[in-house]
Formats: structure tokens, C-alpha cells, sequence
């Protein structure tokens, strides 16, 4: 497989035959797949299935035991982010004693391809008081901070690792309507992790779904359900089968 192509056609990930072990076990093994530009991909899977750590592999957070891995055609060498890289956490790191213009001046020092009136549109556009401090910010209003700091850097490649989850339904709905349409509008593929497989129908167009750390369906949902089967259905009925086999 080839792994460098020019920067404007690189494939965001490919990994084969990737894996990580720690001490209680793996946590990854034996995947290969590829994550293709403009997509919004639904990473799915139960507790434990390896989604986290396949983030962390793409990142360059965690070293792969086995295996490789090239985002933009570069090895994750674990010296931070590649640069055309974005992740957000569940837990959005933000300082909560910043205000909210303070923390977009903080993603200015930290990203060398920030762009200081884009993310501060993306606020204005959120309503988010720019003099408020992050501490007393409403869950929506946080995240939208966290992903106006996520997008500011510009990336072509966003991981979100369950970034709605603190969030009640109608800002979720709210947030994950406006971070499609800006992320389909910019031309950035998506990695979006999360449990709520609801969510994700109509919004993510390729999906991932793991199980026990192995790749148990991946693919565009239009040929993955070729009979016009949803995403939601897709993952459950494979997860089912997963399950029984399991059992047997």
C-alpha cells in the first residue's frame, strides 16, 4: 500500500495489522483500515471495543505494540499532534479560570496555523460571551468553545472521542448540527466517537464499528447497506451477531 502521496491527496489514516497491548491485555489488534478524505465517520462500539485507543494511535498519544499506522502519509512519532490534526476529548480540556477570548488567544500561541477570525466567528456564532470565563459556561457553551479551539488550527483531520456526552439531548442536537455543517462546508473529515447510534443517522456517511479491539465493519453506509439498511441498524445487527458468536 502506498503510504506518501502528495499533502492535497494523502489519505488521512491508514493503518495495517495495527494493534496495542498493556498489561492487562489488548486493547487494539490485528486492524486494518483506512479512514478516506470528506467523510464523517462514526466510530462505534461497546465499552471497551478499542475506540479510545485507536484515537490515541491516530494522535500519536499512544506507540502501536504491533502493526502501522500513517496519518497524511507521516508516522504518529509521539511528538504531539500532526499538525493537520484536531482531537477533542469528552472531558475538553479547557482552562476554567480563562475567559473565553483568553482561551482562543491560547489556541493562537499553541497552533502555528491558527486562524484567529475564523474561530472567533465560530464563538460569535455560538453566543458565547467572549469576556465570560470558562467556568461558568453551560455544558453547550463549553464544547462549542472546545470545538471552535479544535477548528481554529484548521486541521483536515477532527477526532471527536465522545464530545457530546455531558450534554442533554437538544444541545446535542444543536451542537452536532452546527459542527456538520461546518466541518462538510471546510472539506475536514470527521472521526466521530459515541454511543448514541441515533445521533449519528443522517449525520456520518462511514462507519467503524469495533469489538473486542478488532475492525468488525467498516465502510461508506451506502454500500455497507446497500438495501438502504440505516447506520443504527447496521451496527446493531453486526454487534448481535458479535455477540452470539461470542456466546456459542
Amino acid at each position: 500500500m502506498t503510504w506518501r502521496e502528495p499533502p492535497d491527496q494523502a489519505i488521512p489514516v491508514i493503518a495495517e495489522g495495527l494493534g496495542k497491548k498493556y498489561r492487562r491485555g489488548w486493547a487494539l489488534r490485528d486492524t486494518s483500515l483506512v479512514v478516506p478524505r470528506n467523510r464523517i465517520v462514526a466510530l462505534v462500539g461497546p465499552n471497551g471495543a478499542g475506540k479510545s485507543t485507536l484515537m490515541g494511535l491516530v494522535t500519536g498519544l499512544l506507540r502501536p505494540t504491533t502493526g502501522e499506522i500513517a496519518v497524511f502519509g507521516d508516522r504518529p512519532a509521539g511528538k504531539g499532534l500532526h499538525p493537520a490534526v484536531s482531537y477533542l476529548a469528552q472531558q475538553k480540556p479547557l482552562y476554567q479560570q480563562l475567559t473565553v477570548a483568553e482561551t482562543m488567544l491560547l489556541g493562537a500561541r499553541s497552533n502555528p496555523t491558527w486562524d484567529d477570525g475564523y474561530a472567533r466567528r465560530l464563538v460569535e456564532q455560538a453566543a458565547v460571551p467572549p469576556t465570560a470565563k470558562v467556568g461558568t459556561l453551560s455544558g453547550g457553551q463549553r464544547t462549542r468553545v472546545a470545538l471552535a479551539l479544535a477548528l481554529g488550527k484548521r486541521p483536515r483531520l477532527l477526532l471527536l472521542d465522545e464530545p457530546l456526552a455531558d450534554l442533554d439531548p437538544l444541545a446535542r442536537e444543536t451542537v452536532l448540527s452546527s459542527l456538520v455543517a461546518e466541518t462538510r462546508a471546510q472539506g475536514i473529515t470527521v472521526v466521530l466517537s459515541s454511543h448514541v447510534l441515533a445521533e449519528l443517522e443522517g449525520v456520518c456517511d462511514h462507519l467503524v464499528l469495533l469489538h473486542k479491539g478488532r475492525v468488525l465493519l467498516a465502510g461508506d453506509v451506502d454500500r455497507l447497506g446497500a438495501n438502504g439498511t440505516p447506520l443504527g441498524e447496521l451496527a446493531l445487527n453486526r454487534m448481535r451477531e458479535a455477540a452470539r458468536e461470542d456466546a456459542a
